[in-house]
């Protein structure tokens, strides 16, 4: 149950991350734009805040957006953040960043305070599995959701094995992680992905509005509620990231791996040759 603790003060703000108070609703905010990569370090000033709204019993839900074209064009486990585009990142340093990265992503999913991720732009690989990581999302018709991680030669992460199927069911999500395709926003609200689509300039109006019914609700209640839906949700995060993360650093050091990764460089289609 959250602890009672000091509020956090409006205008909070990290290197990557800041903070708006709106009532009893807080605005946390990525800004990394335009394309919001996120490395450990973002994710760890996330989930620090999280962490802190959780522990302010002022605080009664928060809403999770981002600056830029995208809401987060997925993960770069380089040192050089921002410099490639989600899990093909890894060629600069797979091994010892995705770990870490994951670490920190345990730490969102476990945070105490119900979350509403605004996604205005597109959510790419990690960057979907990032928003799936909240117990609802806003979007918009032009906003996508993509699980690239095939056409990059690579297994899905951010333990998206248990995230999408859970919410669109196992049908889809083979749909979904078998393909690699973009859910477009009305798609996603059809499929169970998205909570709310509405024209793109009010998504972030829009996910303040669902928190704050979210905070208008009988606190005590709403964590108890937030407890038995998440239960146990933890555990399978934990043991599908690590399968993951298994699978990923195998498939890296294939042909096809290096071919998607290319093919994302070069705006190509890949040639894949199952080498």
């Amino acid at each position: 149950m959250k602890q009672r603790g000091r509020a956090v003060v409006e205008g909070t703000k990290r290197d990557a991350v800041s903070v708006e108070r709106k009532g009893h609703v807080a605005v946390v905010e990525m800004q990394r734009p335009p394309h919001n990569y996120v490395d450990p370090v973002v994710l760890g000033q996330v989930a620090d805040t999280l962490e802190e709204l959780a522990a302010d019993d002022t605080c009664r839900a928060a809403v999770l957006a981002a600056g830029g074209r995208s809401f987060c064009a997925g993960a770069n486990f380089s040192a050089a953040a921002g410099s490639s585009s989600d899990e093909a990142a890894a060629a600069g340093g797979f091994s010892g960043g995705a770990r870490s990265f994951y670490d920190e992503a345990i730490r969102v999913f476990e945070a105490e305070i119900p979350l509403v991720a605004a996604v205005h732009g597109g959510a790419i690989g990690g960057g979907m599995g990032f928003a799936l990581a909240a117990d609802l999302r806003v979007t918009c018709p032009e906003a996508y959701f993509w699980a690239n991680f095939v056409r990059l030669g690579i297994h899905q992460g951010f333990a998206m094995s248990v995230t999408v199927p859970a919410l669109v069911g196992e049908s889809m999500a083979a749909d979904l992680l078998l393909t690699g395709r973009r859910v477009y926003g009305e798609e996603a609200l059809t499929m169970g992905l998205a909570n709310r689509c509405v024209p793109r300039e009010k998504v972030r109006e829009a996910s303040i509005l669902l928190a704050e019914e979210i905070a208008a609700a009988a606190p005590l209640a709403v964590s108890a509620v937030r407890r038995t839906l998440r239960d146990g949700l933890g555990e399978r995060v934990r043991a599908a990231l690590d399968h993951e993360l298994t699978e990923q650093a195998k498939l890296m050091g294939t042909q096809d791996a290096g071919e998607g990764i290319r093919a994302s460089f070069e705006k190509r289609a890949p040639e894949f040759l199952g080498k």
